[in-house]
Parts: C-alpha cells; sequence; structure tokens
C-alpha cells in the first residue's frame, strides 16, 4: 500500500460549512502525535493558521476563515505522512507543516523525498533549498554551502557523512575547521590535539550526538572513523573513500580552500560550509568562500548552494534577527 493511500485510510475530513470543518485521525497513536501532549499541538496550530480548534475523542474541528482552515488540514495532511515515515512529530514539525502550505502548495508525500534516517530520529528537508542541499550531498562529490547560521548547513552534512558511514558505503568522516575565532591559536590551549581542536567543532560535535548518540559516536571517534583534523593538517593528504566536512569556511583563505578541495580521492565527498556575514579574521578581505564560490561556480560537477534567512530553521526569531542585520548592512551601505 502507498503512503499516499495509507494517508487517506486513516483520515477522513468532512466540511460542516464554509468556515468549519471536522478531522478524523483514525489510527489512535498517530492522533496523539498530532494533538500533541496537553494539546500542545493543536494550540500551535490553531495560533499559526489563525483558526479556533477544539478536539474531542478521535475528532479535531476547526472554524476559522475558509482559507485559514484549508491551511489547517494541509498541515494535517503533511503531519500525517511525516508520521507515517518517521512515527514521529516533532515540535519544529508543527511550523514546518503550515510553511509548506505556502511554500509548495502540498503536503504530499513528495516533500519527504530527501529523507534521512538516523539511529536517532529522522532528518527531513524543512525548505524547499534544504532539500535540494540533501540532494546535492547525495549526488555531487563537491558541494559548497553559504548562508546564515540555523539554516541546517553543518547539521544536513553530518547528517548524510555519517548515514554514508553506518551504512559502510565510506569509510570514514573527517570533521574540519579552521581555528580562528577570537584570535586564539591552537598552540595556547591545554591538551592533545583533539582536545585543542574540539572547542572549534562543537557545533558538529552537537549535530552527531543528538542524530546518533554519544555512546556510538565517541566508539567511531576511537576507531578512527570519525576523524577531527585542524584544516592546517589536511595539506599533503588525499582523501579517499571518505566524507570531509570543512566547517565555517568563511574564516578560511583561498589557498586553504583550495587546498582542501583539492585533497579529493577516490570515492569521496567534500563538503565547504559558512556564512560570510561571519568571518573572524582580523583582515576580513583574506577570506576565501565568497571568491571561491565565484572561481568554482562554472564547474557543472561543483554544486553550490546559497541559503537565506527564509531558510533558518532555528527559533523564529533567528530568521527575524538575519533580517535586522541585513537591513541594517545595506542601509549602512547607502
Amino acid at each position: 500500500m502507498s503512503e499516499i493511500s495509507k494517508l487517506d485510510q486513516n483520515l477522513i475530513i468532512k466540511k460542516i460549512d464554509n468556515e468549519t470543518v471536522n478531522v478524523q485521525i483514525t489510527d489512535n497513536e498517530m492522533l496523539m502525535s498530532i494533538v500533541g501532549q496537553f494539546d500542545q499541538n493543536l494550540k500551535s496550530l490553531a495560533k499559526e493558521t489563525k483558526t479556533n480548534i477544539f478536539f474531542r475523542g478521535n475528532s479535531i474541528t476547526c472554524k476559522g476563515k475558509k482559507a485559514s482552515t484549508d491551511m489547517f488540514c494541509e498541515a494535517v495532511r503533511f503531519l500525517i505522512n511525516k508520521y507515517l515515515l518517521t512515527k514521529i512529530i516533532e515540535k519544529e514539525d508543527i511550523l514546518l507543516s503550515v510553511k509548506k502550505n505556502i511554500e509548495f502548495e502540498t503536503s504530499n508525500i513528495k516533500s519527504f523525498n530527501q529523507l534521512i534516517k538516523t539511529p536517532r530520529k529522522s532528518v527531513i528537508a524543512r525548505s524547499e533549498k534544504q532539500s535540494d542541499y540533501i540532494k546535492a550531498l547525495k549526488e555531487n562529490e563537491i558541494v559548497l554551502s553559504l548562508g546564515p547560521a540555523g539554516t541546517g548547513k553543518s547539521f544536513l552534512a553530518v547528517s548524510v557523512a555519517v548515514t554514508l558511514l553506518m551504512e559502510k558505503k565510506i569509510e570514514r568522516v573527517i570533521l574540519s575547521r579552521p581555528a580562528v575565532e577570537a584570535g586564539e591559536k591552537l598552540g595556547f590551549l591545554p591538551g592533545d590535539m583533539k582536545e585543542k581542536v574540539d572547542p572549534y567543532l562543537r557545533p558538529l560535535y552537537d549535530a552527531l550526538y543528538e542524530l546518533f548518540g554519544a555512546d556510538k559516536i565517541d566508539k567511531k571517534i576511537e576507531s578512527g572513523e570519525i576523524e577531527i583534523a585542524p584544516l592546517a593538517f589536511m595539506r599533503g593528504r588525499t582523501l579517499k573513500n571518505c566524507f570531509a566536512i570543512l566547517d565555517e569556511a568563511q574564516n578560511a583563505t583561498e589557498t586553504q580552500i583550495k587546498m582542501f578541495l583539492t585533497r579529493i580521492g577516490e570515492n569521496s565527498k567534500l563538503v565547504v560550509n559558512g556564512d560570510p556575514s561571519q568571518i573572524d579574521l582580523i583582515n576580513k578581505s583574506q577570506s576565501g568562500l565568497i571568491k571561491s564560490k565565484n572561481l568554482l561556480k562554472h564547474i557543472k560537477e561543483i554544486k553550490i548552494v546559497e541559503f537565506d534567512h527564509n531558510d533558518v530553521v532555528r527559533h523564529p526569531l533567528v530568521s527575524k534577527i538575519i533580517r535586522a542585520y541585513q537591513k541594517k548592512s545595506t542601509d549602512d551601505q547607502d
């Protein structure tokens, strides 16, 4: 049975009048996942769709303007499809179910065609650009992604990389990052090389632990299947059968990015991520991220994905903060 027919089997929508629809979900576990603890998901949906929602038994009644009740019904379809694929509804899915209405005008199963299944959770594209990015990570040998914080650049790259490792399609995952924040040099930090680099790679560790669990990831690091390598230590190597991620590449020079990309070997993928608005180099003009993008954009085998504030999937305020700073930057230039 296809996923679409499963949706139809579990969902009954009845239009009561022009401003009222009734939704019945026949699967009780699915229903409770969509409703949420203490009806929190329904409360969020009511707020986002500007409707009044009432829940009783396996029946949900939604009242509001026709456009709003239509949006609610599409959101429910989206959430049912998400549950059918992953058996879980997360807080982020509620906002996404409404966002998908606006961006894609459909909530059918095609919205999940870039699903990434990990041991702890299933990751789906939360914007059209994220969908393009996941597709690029799976299909291209080299990917450059540029955009603000919270757009999923690092999180999605780590998701795809470690999934390929778990599936034994590659032998290693290499995480690299220029260690330049706050003008601090590696030699001044205490500990061995891993301990020196760890603070700079904390966001990548957070993603690894969230998706795969700390115990499993720590074992992979101990065995060398996941390697932490400062960017400077990549020189002279050839990367074979691996997935290498250069994070925070806005703090790498053009020469450093070139050095990283030319390490590529057989059966390998390289990803370069960065946010051009967060350069920590003392001389910001030394950043090689934009320069590399412009140099490489004509090579068809290299995929370049550029995110903006519309792709931010963290707290909704993050997108507003990014827009505010972008506006200030534009105003200052004027």
